[in-house]
């Protein structure tokens, strides 16, 4: 394994602290707020996850904030200083600004250390998606890619990393504005799910309204069929995340499992971490698979 350069990213790629140590990929933290309080976005380590869906359940408010450019500063020459380059893949621009404060901590590092290099590269993925991303850009460092190369490979493949993702519960979606008063409390009423993606330039889109948990299970199994490279015959891997619903989770992946029998390992299923989960609340399900090239 190469070992000139760091593969980065941060905790919303909502992978367990345990993939990382063992992949060996460095992550910085976001922050967010529990009714008022402070707290790092470390992989459910200040506050469990368990803990944190239940007092959003509870009413609990939740805020989130970026990483800002001082943080980024301090960590990218942390690594640097070390004699490492780095390959760092943010949270998709289409979601968060993070990835101005990246760039320009890293041009701020590079004056300091004008030998090294820091390749900065927006995801255009959330969750266990640039969680997926990540590993697949893993897998090809230690098949020996250098870092010039890894930086054209990810450019490609991060168009055709697939997100598909439904919501049981859609009250912290009409929260957050993404769902209105109206449409929510009518899609609650008629135990809807709406099935939502993200496109090619990294943002949210809502793509189906389906009616029953049920059905936008089968329904989302079935898209994957449909976009997944090989179809059925996949071979990839398929990584699915989810905050407080991890039976519903693992029916889903029961039926990916079923469906595609020469899927790399079984499904891997993750939490939905506290940045995105602030924003989804409990009750999604997300299912990530490389595939077609998103749609715009």
């Amino acid at each position: 394994m190469s070992s000139e350069y760091v593969i980065s990213c941060c905790s919303t790629a909502d992978l367990p602290k345990e993939y990382f140590i063992k992949n060996k990929i460095s992550y910085i933290c976001f922050h967010y707020q529990l009714d008022g309080f402070d707290y790092l976005d470390d992989l459910g380590e200040s506050v469990s996850l368990d803990d944190f869906y239940k007092a959003m359940e509870n009413g609990a408010d939740t805020k989130t904030s970026q990483i800002n450019v001082e943080e980024y500063e301090e960590y990218f020459e942390s690594i640097v200083k070390e004699g490492k380059d780095i390959l760092h893949l943010t949270l998709s621009s289409g979601i968060s600004g993070t990835i101005n404060s990246a760039n320009i901590a890293r041009d701020m590092v590079l004056e300091k250390y004008p030998d090294r290099k820091i390749v900065v590269i927006d995801s255009l993925a959330a969750s266990s998606g640039y969680g997926l991303l990540v590993d697949i850009l893993a897998g090809k460092r230690d098949q020996g890619l250098s870092l010039e190369e890894l930086t054209d490979y990810a450019m490609d493949i991060r168009n055709k990393v697939q997100h598909w993702f439904f919501s049981t519960d859609l009250t912290f979606y009409i929260k957050g504005g993404r769902v209105s008063k109206t449409a929510g409390f009518v899609g609650n009423m008629l135990n809807i799910c709406p099935l939502l993606n993200v496109n090619i330039e990294g943002k949210l889109i809502p793509r189906e309204k389906v009616r029953s948990k049920k059905k936008v299970s089968q329904r989302v199994v079935d898209i994957m069929e449909e976009k997944a490279l090989g179809g059925k015959d996949y071979n990839g891997k398929c990584f699915i995340s989810q905050s407080a619903c991890r039976q519903d989770a693992e029916y889903v992946a029961s039926l990916i499992e079923e469906r595609f029998p020469k899927l790399n390992g079984k499904v891997m299923i993750n939490d939905i971490g506290t940045t995105i989960g602030s924003h989804t609340g409990p009750g999604t399900v997300a299912v990530f698979f490389v595939g077609d090239e998103k749609d715009s």
